[in-house]
């Protein structure tokens, strides 16, 4: 189907897009939020082991996803580049999922095995749909506009889909042990596994309907070049390089709080903490403390467009930076009681709000960086670029929660689920809600600082675009 360069794009294509990061990121949440915690509290690896684990496999990760971005780049079907990869890797995403939170009955070193099979094949799953599914956003509009629109409505989706699992997923773990008559808490494995499948179901429908729902509507410049001519103009492209830089330091951000949040809920706020709203009390936990987080997100995300359209994506990127730092300092400060928990969440709110502000754009950019490429080196490589946003993400987790677990190994906190921990083991894991985050978001800032692909510039880059795709009958 053929449609005019610029136009919008119908809604229920934006809504489809969209409910394709909603199954990543209920996926990547639960893996962000509890799987080192899962490792070593309820999979049984020590804290070292499980630093290792996910530190080691991101040299794969450093690896597959610039690989399945050539890849995407050469597929050619009747449904585009890149949307088949979401019918072909839904189910198998949805499978390793599932056995990523299996706790097998054997041995520590099998277990140990195990932990690194799973995790590699869901990071390999994870890049073999995502890199596709982000780089789609080049070849669904080809205005500035639009994408920021586009990734909007992706990321709304995002944070929609992250609540859900966030509030929901202890909840669910709970709910299989009533199944099985047993009171653990959230601490059985076979109800995490349980709690998964669920999550896994949902995910896989998910994927299929945004590739029901979507349509690859660009067709940039016909791939002719060699993939070492693609990597060697990837390598000499100034503004990934600076961009890349940016949303690491973003994404390690966001994945230290994150892997930082059930250790600081079970050694300092406690499992007993109540808060007040009004006047209903409820009880105070990661699950509920991040999933408020996530509706802050959905509110951010939907601030973007007119927020960008008046400052540009640069400054309301570097805005939001410098309002993390000082607010992740705030958060050392708070006092640990009733009162204290209420401003602890408040906080959070206005943090999630200014990272759902800034998530939007980190795929809006690599789109436009995609188009400087394109009329810069004379080829398109979407899927290369997006591959590194893919790559940045994961490279931030895996760097976030090895980090985390290291730094809590080293300082001594101890697993046990009865364990009194040290002062200094406390006060560390204070500092990982604040401090720390902080100091990442600050290097983050000085990247962005450097970024030189300005509104003004894109608007130019666009411009001769348009005619070199017009002049080449470029419409799909």
């Amino acid at each position: 189907m053929s449609e005019t360069k610029g136009a919008k794009a119908p809604l229920i294509r934006k809504i489809g897009y969209g409910l394709g990061d909603m199954s990543s990121s209920m996926f990547w949440k639960i893996f962000t939020a509890y799987l080192p915690f899962f490792y070593s509290t309820i999979f049984g690896l020590s804290l070292v082991d499980a630093t290792f684990l996910m530190l080691i496999t991101r040299v794969w990760d450093a690896v597959s996803d610039p690989m399945m971005g050539i890849l995407a780049d050469r597929t050619n079907t009747r449904w585009g580049r890149y949307r088949p990869y979401l019918l072909w890797i839904a189910i198998p995403f949805a499978l390793v999922g599932v056995l990523l939170f299996t706790t097998p009955d054997i041995s520590y070193e099998g277990k140990r095995i195990w932990a690194y099979v799973t995790y590699i094949l869901m990071m390999t799953v994870y890049t073999a749909i995502n890199v596709p599914y982000g780089a789609m956003l080049g070849v669904m509009t080809d205005d500035s506009d639009e994408k920021t629109v586009f990734s909007s409505f992706r990321m709304f989706f995002a944070y929609g889909g992250s609540f859900i699992v966030l509030a929901g997923w202890e909840p669910l773990c709970r709910f299989f042990n009533s199944l099985q008559g047993k009171d653990l808490g959230v601490n059985d494995p076979k109800s995490w596994q349980s709690a998964m499948i669920v999550v896994a179901i949902c995910c896989a429908v998910l994927f299929y309907l945004c590739f029901r729902l979507t349509r690859e509507t660009v067709k940039a410049v016909e791939k002719k070049s060699s993939v070492g001519s693609d990597l060697k103009s990837l390598f000499k492209n100034a503004p990934w390089w600076i961009l890349l830089g940016g949303v690491l330091f973003f994404n390690l951000f966001n994945s230290v709080r994150y892997t930082a949040g059930p250790f600081f809920f079970a050694s300092v706020v406690g499992a007993d903490a109540q808060i007040k709203i009004f006047s209903f009390q409820f009880l105070f936990y990661a699950g509920m403390f991040f999933a408020v987080g996530e509706v802050a997100n959905m509110l951010g995300v939907s601030l973007t467009p007119a927020i960008t359209r008046n400052i540009g994506k640069k400054s309301t990127f570097m805005g939001c930076l410098v309002l993390l730092i000082v607010l992740s300092c705030v958060f050392f400060f708070i006092p640990l009681n009733s009162s204290g928990y209420l401003t602890m969440l408040l906080l959070q709110c206005l943090i999630s709000v200014l990272t759902g502000i800034v998530s939007p754009l980190v795929w809006s950019m690599y789109a436009d960086i995609s188009d400087f490429a394109e009329l810069k080196f004379k080829t398109s490589s979407t899927g290369l670029i997006f591959s590194s946003s893919s790559m940045a993400q994961k490279f931030g987790g895996a760097i976030g929660g090895s980090a985390v677990t290291a730094i809590l190994a080293a300082v001594g906190y101890c697993t046990e689920s009865v364990a009194v921990q040290t002062d200094t083991a406390i006060l560390w894991v204070r500092y990982l809600m604040s401090f720390v985050p902080a100091a990442v978001a600050a290097i983050s800032l000085f990247f962005l600082s450097i970024y030189p692909l300005t509104n003004k510039k894109m608007a130019e880059i666009q411009s001769r675009l348009k005619e070199i795709r017009e002049a080449s009958g470029g419409a799909a």
